[in-house]
């Protein structure tokens, strides 16, 4: 394929499910896939096809960035291959951003015709400005009764003059599509029959591979972006070629971040095709493809030449903001439900994720068994932990805390955007909730198109935001919609007294099985985590006290057997519903001596010193160290 029939885009969108069904429409009106084919591809859930991944489709975001290949032929015979690269919207997955535009020579930018641009969709649409990606803007669900596209347009329009884009930008070409329905238009009054309006804006407005990068005789070079593996052929290294041509049998030199040079031969050369790869005789400058035969190579390095190499520029990948400890689980349930549980295991995991995450930084904790993992968000991170659950590993999480670094002999903490959308009546509450965490209010307006509701944006250190999701829910009786966003660092804006949870918690006295005679008895006390049932251990918080202090409680008290004048009281036990917390919502939720437990069943909170006695202990310790 020449260079002037090549066109390689990225798709950003804060909706991820608007964005994967418009990849679906792509690949299905192509010509190379049936909608039942599609819908088989996504195990059964419509508009689904690139978010593969298990976590994606629970939780409805694209968390990996992958790409596929588009086969579109112009009325006029014109053969054109499109290199969709599908980014996560959500800002706490920026590596996976960063290091993929770098493939792209534009950008769609695919946005909800009745919410418009969110503040996810600020931060990758300022990474592809700084790579000097050209927008094209995909105004989706245009068929939605409420629709409002000329305020959304508009809303683009002042996101990009806010990110200081060039005039080039500003001139942005608007397509108005229904993803669902399958049709485009460039008229916001017409409706489509089709996405050939589409894929005609993408041939259009995103330029094909340079002349210069283009040339096929100069000496190769690739930069490897991402990494996947196969059972039979191991690594497969993932990127652009920049320069020249790589072939099957070629020798080549690896560069790696480190300068290192390792010669090595290629085996295979795959180009993609839908949603797969096949095998080629060669690939060409310009083009995405994928290379079998190299080992070691990791993202960020370089294939080139094998006489003459020569590195391309590192991928620049913004610090974490975030962090927290990685344990050994010393629980008295330990290796009861995971497989994996050893400090060895649990760093020989952590290594594997460093290859492909490249946004995470993981170093020795105080202890052997102590990881200090690093990441941009408590998402980031969570995604880790949640894939390690399920792989079968059991491992003990600390409080997460944000990264402050030192800038003209002054600490700063990272400030992010905060976006609220709630009702008018709850607008002083969200204020007030808000203002207690170091808030700044930069703007506020009744939200276009709604009825009764208000939008604010705050400056907000990230320290404010934990734990702060679950508050606002509650006092806007769930109605809330919030977002944030990295914005920059700032000088530290001082103690956050309403970052501290408030209240104590419920820890249990004894080992055993809950009961709801004892439930029962403790009703007054508070909220639990625990239902009649499950099995508890000396030490696990099992519920939030209803004062600030902590309280041992016996939760696995059992009814007397001789209590025989009460034995219809269990059927009026008074048991309150658990309250099910996600393990992001625990691990916002913990204080300094607590520990989130992870599981491949359960996730637990518990107190690190799980003895009353060594928690004591320990409190008189630190008030004679802070009265000497």
């Amino acid at each position: 394929m020449s260079a002037d029939h090549l066109r390689n885009v990225a798709i950003i969108a804060h909706v991820d499910h608007g964005k994967t069904t418009l990849v679906d429409q792509l690949l299905y009106q192509s010509g190379m896939f049936r909608n039942e084919d599609l819908d088989k591809l996504a195990g059964g859930q419509h508009g689904l096809v690139m978010d593969s991944n298990d976590l994606e489709r629970e939780r409805g975001i694209t968390i990996l960035a992958k790409n596929c290949a588009v086969a579109y032929t112009t009325p006029d015979g014109e053969k054109y291959k499109i290199n969709l690269i599908d980014t996560p919207g959500h800002a706490d997955f920026g590596g996976e951003v960063e290091r993929v535009l770098k493939m792209a020579d534009g950008v769609l930018l695919v946005v909800d015709a009745f919410e418009g641009p969110m503040p996810q969709t600020r931060f990758v649409l300022g990474k592809a400005l700084e790579h000097k990606l050209k927008p094209v803007v995909v105004v989706n669900k245009i068929d939605r009764p409420d629709a409002r596209p000329d305020d959304v347009v508009n809303e683009v329009f002042d996101l990009l003059v806010e990110l200081e884009a060039d005039d080039e930008s500003l001139d942005f070409p608007v397509i108005y599509a229904s993803a669902k329905e399958g049709w485009a238009s460039r008229d916001v009054d017409e409706r489509g029959e089709n996405m050939k309006v589409l894929y005609d804006a993408i041939i259009e407005q995103v330029p094909a591979p340079s002349p210069e990068e283009a040339d096929a005789t100069a000496p190769p070079q690739m930069l490897v972006t991402s990494l996947d593996y196969s059972d039979y052929v191991g690594r497969i290294a993932i990127g652009r070629v920049f320069a020249g041509t790589l072939k099957p049998g070629m020798q080549v030199t690896v560069i790696d971040r480190a300068g290192k040079h390792t010669q090595q031969r290629i085996l295979k050369t795959l180009q993609f095709s839908g949603l797969g790869r096949v095998d080629v005789d060669h690939v060409v400058a310009g083009d995405i493809c994928a290379i079998v035969g190299l080992d070691p190579i990791d993202i960020g390095n370089t294939i080139a030449c094998a006489e003459s190499p020569e590195a391309l520029p590192v991928i620049e990948i913004d610090e974490p903001t975030l962090h927290m400890t990685f344990r050994v689980n010393d629980s008295p349930f330990a290796g009861r439900e995971g497989q994996y549980v050893t400090s060895r295991q649990i760093a020989a995991r952590l290594e594997k994720e460093l290859r492909s995450n490249v946004a995470l930084r993981v170093e020795q904790g105080e202890t052997p068994e102590q990881f200090r993992v690093s990441g941009r968000g408590l998402m980031h991170i969570g995604v880790v932990i949640e894939n390690m659950r399920r792989e079968g590993f059991e491992l003990a999480i600390g409080k997460p805390r944000v990264i402050t670094k030192e800038v003209d002999g002054k600490t700063h903490e990272p400030v992010e955007l905060l976006v609220v959308d709630c009702p008018s009546e709850c607008q002083s509450s969200v204020m007030s909730l808000v203002g207690d965490r170091r808030a700044e209010l930069l703007k506020m307006d009744a939200k276009a198109g709604t009825s009764g509701f208000a939008h604010m944006e705050f400056t907000i250190p990230a320290r404010g935001l934990m734990g702060l999701r679950s508050r606002m829910l509650t006092a806007t009786q769930g109605r809330a919609i919030m977002h944030h966003v990295l914005l920059r660092y700032e000088p530290l804006r001082g103690e956050i007294p309403g970052a501290e949870r408030s209240q104590g918690v419920l820890i249990s006295s004894e080992a055993g099985q809950v009961t709801a005679y004892a439930l029962d008895a403790l009703y007054d006390r508070g909220f639990f985590f625990v239902s009649p049932g499950d099995q508890v251990y000396e030490g696990q918080v099992i519920g939030e006290h209803n004062r600030e202090n902590d309280l041992v409680v016996n939760a696995v008290k059992g009814k007397k057997l001789s209590n025989v004048r009460a034995s219809g009281k269990d059927d009026a036990a008074q048991v309150r519903p658990a309250r099910k917390m996600s393990l992001e919502a625990c691990l916002e939720y913990i204080d300094e001596d607590e520990l989130v437990e992870v599981t491949p069943e359960s996730i637990r909170i518990r107190k690190k010193l799980i003895k009353e006695s060594d928690r004591r202990r320990d409190q008189r310790r630190a008030k004679s160290l802070a009265e000497a």
